[in-house]
């Protein structure tokens, strides 16, 4: 079976200076891949190269059986980006609208849903899905953090994406709280089979969470492989970072 998603020797520069240097990445179909690495390493870069919301300057990405390289035109991408479904670090949801309205807006923008019953019916499901049933008419700024996360990935799951892009999905919630993301992100993977490329920081998240895990160095994949082989790695870049991770240390977080 084919890849959801997959570049090859991709390279982007800003400002002349190179942030991506031929990269090659698979998203295998049902998987989960966590893409970890240091600040400034190039990781937001390669999630919109693989959201298509950034076309490479060099080199070819193939995303839901579409071609995207420099030459692609920018309206060749709407259909594609209909396909996916994305979890920003902050949720990005519209302050001024219901929890219910922030999950009903893909339903209508990629799925073109008008009716009010069947939209109302795919908002319940899926807020059971993430366990916040009782929250449809409550507006963002009333939940916290952790709540605002799971209608964050109530909203990109609502219109049953191919792919799902999760950047930092852990950032700045408490531990507790972060397990339980990972464990939601897992049994709504299994459950709806979607594929998903999650950007973390957070090497407890990617380890419990990751079927294949990739570490990124200036720009590039320095190291691949699953769990299992990262616990057994003695790659400098392994260490470097796990060891940055420690030093660095968790304090708190938003709770669920």
């Amino acid at each position: 079976m084919d890849p959801v998603m997959r570049m090859q020797g991709v390279s982007v520069s800003f400002d002349g200076r190179e942030v991506i240097g031929g990269m090659d990445m698979t998203l295998p179909v049902g998987e989960i891949t966590c893409l970890m690495g240091p600040s400034g390493c190039g990781k937001t870069t390669a999630l919109k190269l693989a959201s298509g919301l950034l076309k490479p300057d060099k080199g070819r990405i193939e995303l839901l059986g579409k071609v995207i390289g420099p030459e692609t035109q920018e309206d060749e991408l709407v259909e594609v980006r209909k396909e996916l479904g994305v979890v920003f670090q902050g949720g990005a949801l519209f302050d001024s609208l219901s929890v219910g309205q922030n999950i009903a807006f893909p339903l209508k923008y990629c799925r073109g849903i008008e009716d009010p019953e069947s939209i109302s019916k795919m908002v319940l499901d899926m807020l059971e899905h993430v366990e916040l049933e009782d929250v449809r008419d409550k507006y963002p700024a009333m939940l916290s953090g952790g709540m605002r996360k799971r209608v964050a990935i109530a909203r990109s799951l609502v219109h049953s994406p191919s792919l799902l892009l999760l950047d930092e999905p852990t950032t700045g919630l408490d531990p507790v709280t972060a397990r339980h993301i990972d464990q939601l992100v897992v049994d709504l993977c299994g459950e709806f089979g979607f594929t998903a490329l999650v950007v973390t920081h957070d090497i407890v998240s990617a380890l419990g969470i990751g079927d294949t895990l990739l570490l990124m160095h200036e720009g590039r994949i320095a190291w691949r492989g699953v769990p299992v082989e990262w616990e057994r790695s003695d790659h400098p870049m392994v260490k470097s970072f796990a060891q940055g991770m420690v030093s660095v240390g968790r304090t708190g977080g938003e709770k669920m």
